[in-house]
């Protein structure tokens, strides 16, 4: 593996990291404040805070890490497409591997958000 590819996988999964890591941050934040589902009082401000930033996080960071792995990811693609047309299959799954980071992201920042409600 190239070291530039290397250190995409590497960017990408430290990002995913530490959205993942905010995300469960506010996740026991949000845990802290509700006491029963029946009667569950308003949330602090500083619970829905950091809910919202948690969620901005976990789809800005996974958008950009995604984005970085695409870039790398099909730049090298349409290079190997270039030389073997009979791989297009297989190339697409990576590039569609690497885009799913974003779409996880996204799904988590929904999972936070209605949590909110």
């Amino acid at each position: 593996m190239k070291p530039r590819l290397k250190y995409a996988f590497g960017l990408t999964a430290v990002t995913a990291l530490f959205a993942a890591f905010v995300t469960l941050l506010a996740l026991g934040a949000l845990g802290a404040g509700a006491q029963s589902a029946a009667a569950a009082p308003p949330l602090a401000a500083e619970a829905v805070g950091w809910a919202l930033l948690s969620a901005a996080l976990a789809t800005g960071l996974s958008s950009l890490a995604a984005g970085v792995a695409v870039a790398r990811v099909g730049a090298a693609a349409i290079g190997a497409l270039a030389e073997r047309p009979e791989l297009f299959g297989r190339l697409l799954i990576f590039v569609g591997l690497a885009e799913g980071i974003a779409i996880y992201g996204l799904i988590v920042s929904i999972l936070i958000l209605n949590r909110l409600a």
